[in-house]
Order: structure tokens, then C-alpha cells, then sequence
């Protein structure tokens, strides 16, 4: 009669258990590759900032000014915020970022004010300058 047991005991039925759990390791492991190959990839963006201008745009770049003089640009309600360090820059930075930064908009400049930098966390020597378009 044990070797009745022993022919049960080899039977597929008791052995099927093994690859359902194999199958059930695959399954998330393929998943989790895939999410993290998806999220490798490329960022496409449809976002548009105020004026028509691509979110993704290098504003810094935009400007014109040597990469090393820009700190900051931001668009804003009523144009462009560039601060920058004039020492660093060309003698025309102002005039040449404006124009830069509102033909980005297809529009051209109205005025150019310059706007005091009084915060004590300041960077010292930068220049700020709001930019109206037309």
C-alpha cells in the first residue's frame, strides 16, 4: 500500500501548485519594469504658460543674456520678471531681453521698469527689471 502513497505523491496534481506561484512572480515583476521604463522616457508637454509661450522653453536661454548672468526669469500677469547680473552681461541687456522674451509672444515692448531689489536675501549686484509687452 506505500507504494500506492508514493505513486499519489508524484502525481502532477500535487506538483501544480509551482508554477502558478512562478506565474504569479512574473506578473508584477513585468509590471513594475514597465512602469519603470515609462517613467525613463521623455516628458511631453502640452502646458502653455500666460502669452502662448511652451512650458518647456529655456526662458534663461530666451533671454539672449549669457547664461551666466541670468538668475531668474518668470512670467507674470502683466509681462516678463528677468533678474540678472549686469556685471555679467552686455551694456543692452535690458532693451536686448525684452525684446527677446515678448517676441517669444509674438508681441512687441511697450516699457521696461526697473524694480528695487530691497529683500535682505537679495542677490547682491543683480539688477531686476519687469518687462511689459505690447
Amino acid at each position: 500500500m506505500s507504494s500506492k502513497v508514493d505513486m499519489m505523491d508524484a502525481s502532477p496534481a500535487s506538483s501544480g501548485a509551482a508554477p502558478a506561484s512562478a506565474g504569479r512572480l512574473l506578473a508584477p515583476s513585468a509590471l513594475i519594469a514597465t512602469l519603470c521604463l515609462t517613467a525613463c522616457g521623455p516628458r511631453n508637454t502640452d502646458e502653455v504658460l500666460r502669452g502662448g509661450v511652451p512650458a518647456r522653453t529655456n526662458l534663461p536661454l530666451a533671454t539672449t543674456l549669457p547664461a551666466e548672468a541670468v538668475r531668474t526669469v518668470a512670467r507674470r500677469d502683466f509681462g516678463w520678471r528677468l533678474i540678472y547680473h549686469p556685471v555679467s552681461a552686455p551694456a543692452d541687456a535690458d532693451s536686448r531681453a525684452a525684446t527677446a522674451l515678448c517676441r517669444l509672444e509674438s508681441r512687441g515692448v511697450n516699457r521696461i521698469e526697473h524694480v528695487p531689489l530691497a529683500a535682505p536675501g537679495d542677490d547682491p549686484g543683480t539688477r531686476m527689471i519687469d518687462i511689459f509687452c505690447a
